[in-house]
C-alpha cells in the first residue's frame, strides 16, 4: 500500500470508527422518539451518500485494509495483531457496547467470530488460501467490555492441506476463552 491509495483512501479507518461508535450509542440509547427519529434520518442520509459507490468484494475495503483493527471490517471485532509470523500470531481487542450480551459481558457469539479471524489469518500467513472447516470455543470466564484484552494463536500441526490452530482470550493472565480450529487449503 506504500504510494498509492489504500482501499477506501487515507479517510476510510475515520468512517469505519465512526461507524463502530454508532453501533455502540445505538446499543446503549434509550432516547426520546423525536431524537431516534431524527437519528433515523441522518443515518439514512448516510447510507444514501455511500451506497452509489459500492463495490464488488475484491475492491472494497472492508475485509481488505490489514492496516485497520478488524481489517477494516465494521462487522468483525476490532482485533489489532502485533505480532505475526506462520507459526503464532499475538494482539489485542476490546469488546464494546455492541458486543453486549448481557450482565456487562460480551456475548458469546462474538469470540468465535475473533477466534475465526484470529486464527483464520494465522493459518494464512505464508500459505495458500484457507477455508474453517471446524472451531471449537471453550468459555472459561465472562468476557469485559470497554478492556482491552490479549490474543494468541499458534499452529499445532500440519497434517497436507490441514492446518492444526489454537487460540487464548486473556485477560491479564486469566484465560477467558480458547479455542481449537481446522483449516483445509484450497486447491489451486
Amino acid at each position: 500500500m506504500s504510494g498509492e491509495r489504500p482501499p477506501g483512501g487515507p479517510e476510510f479507518g475515520g468512517l469505519l470508527e465512526s461507524a463502530r461508535r454508532l453501533l455502540d450509542a445505538v446499543a446503549a440509547a434509550e432516547a426520546p422518539d423525536e431524537v431516534v427519529l431524527a437519528a433515523t434520518r441522518q443515518i439514512e442520509a448516510a447510507c444514501a451518500a455511500l451506497e452509489p459507490y459500492g463495490v464488488e468484494e475484491e475492491q472494497a475495503p472492508a475485509g481488505n485494509r490489514p492496516d485497520l483493527p478488524g481489517r477494516g471490517s465494521p462487522l468483525l471485532v476490532p482485533l489489532v495483531l502485533d505480532h505475526e509470523r506462520p507459526d503464532e500470531v499475538r494482539g489485542r481487542v476490546t469488546f464494546h457496547r455492541a458486543h453486549l450480551g448481557g450482565g456487562k459481558a460480551a456475548h458469546g457469539g462474538v469470540q468465535p467470530l475473533l477466534f475465526d479471524e484470529l486464527l483464520g489469518r494465522l493459518a494464512s500467513i505464508g500459505r495458500p488460501r484457507s477455508r474453517t472447516a471446524y472451531l471449537r470455543v471453550d468459555y472459561r470466564k465472562v468476557t469485559p467490555l470497554g478492556v482491552e484484552l490479549r490474543v494468541e494463536g499458534r499452529i499445532r500441526r500440519t497434517e497436507g492441506r490441514k492446518i492444526f490452530a489454537y487460540g487464548q482470550l486473556l485477560h491479564g493472565e486469566q484465560i477467558l476463552a480458547e479455542a481449537e480450529a481446522l483449516f483445509v487449503q484450497l486447491r489451486p
